[in-house]
Parts: structure tokens; sequence; C-alpha cells
């Protein structure tokens, strides 16, 4: 003798099924959503953000400044433009006169 599973029970497991099939996509789209991060840090590693073109690093005073070969933009990374403001008012416009 066969029972059949109650409304409330069939509407459980199909529940808890969905929710599994979601978790197993979700798993996925982080996987694809970190190769493609990997991918656009690749093409864009060392690049300027205004025309595309390579970034030289320039090193004064332990502060890394990114200077565009193309286009003479100057980039500063997470930071640095506060440990520029910490640097002495005549250092600091010696480190601009570099730019210049």
């Amino acid at each position: 003798m066969s029972t059949k599973p109650t409304e409330q029970e069939e509407a459980f497991f199909v529940r808890r099924e969905f929710e599994e099939a979601k978790k197993v996509v979700r798993q996925r789209q982080n996987l694809l959503e970190t190769e493609e991060r990997l991918k656009l840090k690749e093409l864009h590693y060392m690049r300027c953000p205004k025309c595309g073109m390579e970034l030289v690093e320039i090193d004064y005073r332990g502060i890394k400044v990114d200077r565009c070969t193309a286009c003479d933009g100057v980039w500063l990374d997470a930071g640095e433009l506060e440990m520029v403001v910490q640097l002495d008012k005549s250092i600091i416009n010696k480190f601009f006169d570099i730019f210049r």
C-alpha cells in the first residue's frame, strides 16, 4: 500500500529541489564572474583609464605614481593621495614639478 504525499510535503520537496538548483547556478555564476574579473584585470592592468595606453610607474619617496605614456595622465592607487597630502609643503611642490 503506497501513500501519496500531501500537498504540503510535495511543496516542501519542490522548494528544496529549487533551492538546491539555485545554489548550483549561483556557484557556476560565481566561477564565471571570477574568471571574467581575471580576464578584465589581464586586459586592463597598467593601462590608462582615460585613453587605454600603457602606464609607467614612477616611485617618488615611496609613493608609486602611474603616468600615461600617451596622454600624460597621472594616476594614484588607493591610499597614495593620502601619502601625498602628508608630505611637507616644499616636497609637495617638488612632487608636482616632476609632472610638468
